[in-house]
């Protein structure tokens, strides 16, 4: 999940996690993002 705060977009798990950011533009989070869930499911 990608959040909008002050400082950027920042990366969020489903239960509040942060899990990375701030990111200047919304396209680095979603690029992050979808990192993140690759790894998630790569096994």
């Amino acid at each position: 999940m990608i959040r909008k705060t002050a400082k950027g977009y920042v990366v969020k798990s489903e239960k509040g996690k942060n899990l990375d950011g701030p990111y200047r533009t919304r396209a680095a989070a979603e690029k992050r993002l979808r990192q993140v869930e690759y790894f998630k499911h790569k096994k």
